[in-house]
């Protein structure tokens, strides 16, 4: 298996970083061994992998362009593809219809969302379709001056798009034509004001989503109905201690124990908050915090056999690496750790 590591790299992003780093992955303890640097890369700031053969994109921080990459399955090495358009700048999240022949992406500073379409050999083509989104803003006076759609996430069945809005204090929920590749607002969901929407998890089987709210340190649970392309707020509960004080924002959710625990990063608190889902309501518990070992968990996911939590700190140059406790989820460093500047994210290719 190999890990795909994007970093900000740019001055405009406090960036130290030097491009997407390849890492072979060791099957005994989720350590990272170096493989291969593609360097001169601008904020290559989210990865996704999608397609056979499987292709790497790139949305980039603060620019208006993503870009692919194709990957050698035995080495792990990447190759570039060219970049296209995505019609907005800051591209922060992208992802892919069924058939992987189109490419959504959130334009965080434009405050939009795009469509690109994929060619041969899982090449980019420029954007051509962009939805504007748009509502009342939160009350937030820096954080919330406009609309800041900060995700993007097709529901399982592929039939719809969800937009967590940081700026408007709401989920999306859009229409995707899967033939034309085109956006269509469905309907949307408030969140509390002045929560700032951030990212959101489908539960892998159950009928749940999950949202973490970036300003006030909270996560909201929602029951998603399929056929209607519904979200259902069921609970809002804090991704921190009840002693904790200080600032803090929430940044990444992850699943882990077979879907039995939801995790939370914290940035501030720099800890990966644990709850316990309960399957036949969706709602969460609390089952303690973990912390990271580093500053600033700007990005935490588990790798596709389920053992392993990666957790991505910004600040602190680092990956550090956790087992997941297979029955509890519970989290322990397996002494893996990894120096890297300015990590923000990590996809993954292969399994053991």
């Amino acid at each position: 298996m190999f890990a795909y590591v994007g970093s900000f790299t740019t001055q405009d992003r406090d960036g130290r970083g030097d491009g997407i780093e390849v890492y072979r992955v060791d099957p005994a303890d989720g350590g990272l061994s170096l493989v291969q640097t593609l360097g001169g890369l601008e904020n290559p700031s989210f990865l996704a992998i999608a397609g056979a053969p499987p292709v790497l994109y790139a949305v980039h921080g603060g620019r208006a362009y993503a870009s692919a990459f194709a990957l050698d399955q035995a080495t792990g090495r990447a190759t570039p593809l060219g970049t296209a358009s995505t019609g907005g700048m800051n591209g922060v999240r992208q992802d892919f219809d069924a058939a992987a022949r189109f490419m959504v992406v959130a334009n965080y500073v434009s405050g939009n969302v795009s469509v690109l379409g994929i060619g041969a050999e899982g090449r980019l083509a420029d954007h051509h379709d962009v939805l504007y989104l748009g509502g009342r803003l939160g009350p937030h006076r820096t954080e919330q001056a406009r609309p800041l759609p900060h995700d993007v996430a097709f529901d399982p069945a592929r039939r719809f798009v969800i937009i967590p809005d940081k700026g408007l204090d709401a989920v999306f929920v859009l229409g995707f034509d899967a033939q034309t590749g085109r956006l269509g607002l469905h309907r949307s969901v408030a969140s509390r004001a002045g929560a700032g929407p951030r990212h959101v998890a489908f539960h892998p089987r159950l009928p749940y989503a999950y949202v973490c709210n970036e300003l006030d340190s909270t996560v909201t649970a929602f029951r998603w109905d399929a056929e209607e392309g519904a979200l259902t707020p069921l609970q809002v509960t804090s991704s921190l201690p009840d002693d904790v004080f200080a600032p803090n924002t929430t940044s990444e959710l992850a699943f882990g124990a077979g879907g039995r625990v939801l995790y939370c990063s914290n940035r501030g608190h720099d800890s990966i908050a644990i709850f316990a889902i309960d399957p036949a309501s969706g709602r969460l518990s609390s089952a303690g915090w973990q912390k990271t070992g580093g500053a600033e968990p700007r990005f935490i996911g588990a790798d596709p056999t389920g053992r392993f939590l990666y957790a991505a700190n910004q600040n602190s140059d680092d990956i550090v690496v956790f087992a997941i406790d297979a029955a509890t989820g519970a989290l322990t460093p397996t002494g893996a750790r990894v120096s890297t500047r300015s990590p923000v994210t990590i996809a993954f290719l292969g399994g053991f």
